[in-house]
């Protein structure tokens, strides 16, 4: 039983999945990627706004760069946003 209790008590206490950005639509977008941020340590957070809003800096020809960072950060936790800009700006 003691098991049984210990085993419930450690599943409660691990950690819940990052949240991936959902590009399918604004609204989604808008909501997973703000919640999605807050996953982020603070100094991290500013790496993360700096990729949502520089996006449309990778391809000059994109007339809406809001779509560009939908498709480009569909699917994408943002610790892999954040990396993803770390290896941009090195």
């Amino acid at each position: 039983m003691w098991v049984a209790v210990l085993t419930l008590l450690l599943s409660a206490c691990s950690a819940a999945a990052p949240t991936t950005v959902d590009g399918s639509s604004p609204e989604a977008f808008e909501r997973s990627a703000k919640q999605a941020r807050h996953d982020l340590p603070v100094a991290d957070r500013i790496v993360f706004d700096r990729a949502l809003r520089t996006v449309a800096g990778r391809r000059h020809a994109m007339r809406d760069p809001d779509a560009l960072a939908r498709t480009t950060f569909d699917g994408m936790t943002a610790e892999q946003i954040v990396a993803d800009q770390k290896a941009r700006d090195s």
